[in-house]
């Protein structure tokens, strides 16, 4: 009798297999130092070792496809992203991690949590439409596209108007916004119904391996960017002018060299410095980074002008 109900589980077991695609991926990695993150500092220099796994899983046999995540860490283990799709609709579900709706909680880092949970988005030819929601709260994204050759037009209603709480809440706008290209240039114009309305504006040319873009918005403020590149580096460049909003015109350069298997960078912010000088980590005025790849593990030493550092050696499979 035992070896008949083994035996059948193990055909059931079998068969679920058959009907599905599974996948595991998943990193390993040390690091010591201290990075802080948004307008949170670092703390002292300490060692930390991560450890991820994700269990990748899809079904497409029939009409209706579906696919799902488990993903386990050092912290414990959590559900992933869990998608149903059939024709040109897709439902997802994705508990605090759909983008579409994120706000920086009160007391954080100043960097955006997202808080959406699902989403709806159907496709259709030249026509795209998304809606996202949050479970706890009214608050909602929808979003719909029409592309018609060379040219993108788009209209967002965002409803943040209850947020995370405490203090941590939005607004509701609508937004609609049109790209235009048209050989080497690129021309995109948005704009939103705030009473304080806001509007951006911009010009991109591409010519080779250099773009430059212009851009204006509503409070006057202009700009010239620059993206550079040519074999092992790339460079980029943006300089403000006229900028109402804040106290000083920005301005923003970046460089990247590789050699082999060793890649510089360095990247400057003079908006995230002066009386704004309380940003941390990736996001301090100036950083600098050396990336160091051996086979599948990767060195990574990185500092800034806050006077953190992080060393991490890491591999992924």
């Amino acid at each position: 009798m035992k070896k008949v109900l083994l035996t059948t589980t193990a055909v059931v077991f079998t068969a679920g297999f058959a009907s599905a695609d599974m996948t595991m991926s998943g990193a390993i990695k040390l690091t010591y130092g201290a990075y802080g993150t948004g307008t949170k500092k670092a703390g002292a220099d300490a060692w930390k070792s991560e450890a991820d796994l994700d269990v990748a899983a899809s079904s497409s046999s029939g009409a209706i496809s579906m696919s799902g995540t488990l993903e386990l860490d050092e912290a414990g283990e959590d559900a992933g992203s869990v998608s149903i799709a059939m024709g040109g609709l897709t439902l997802t579900y994705d508990q605090n991690d759909i983008g579409a709706l994120a706000i920086a909680p009160a007391g954080g880092d100043g960097e955006d949590d997202n808080y959406g949970d699902y989403s709806v988005s159907y496709s259709s030819g030249a026509l795209s439409a998304t809606y996202v929601g949050d479970e706890n709260t009214d608050d909602s994204s929808m979003a719909i596209t029409y592309t018609a050759g060379s040219l993108t037009l788009g209209i967002t209603n965002l409803d943040e108007r209850v947020g995370l709480g405490a203090g941590a809440t939005g607004k509701e706008t609508t937004k609609v916004s049109a790209t235009y290209v048209t050989g080497p240039y690129t021309i995109a114009l948005s704009g939103d119904d705030q009473t304080n309305q806001e509007w951006d504006a911009s010009v991109a040319m591409a010519n080779g391996d250099t773009t430059v873009t212009v851009a204006m918005d509503e409070t006057e403020m202009m700009s010239v960017g620059v993206a550079y590149k040519a074999g092992d580096m790339s460079v980029t460049a943006r300089q403000e002018f006229n900028n109402k909003a804040g106290t000083t015109d920005e301005t923003e350069f970046g460089v990247t060299y590789t050699s082999g298997a060793i890649t510089f960078g360095a990247n400057y912010d003079s908006g995230q410095g002066g009386a704004n000088n309380t940003h941390y980590g990736d996001e301090a005025e100036l950083t600098t980074s050396v990336t160091y790849v051996d086979g599948d593990v990767t060195v990574l030493g990185k500092a800034n002008d806050q006077d953190e550092m992080e060393i991490s050696v890491s591999f992924a499979f």
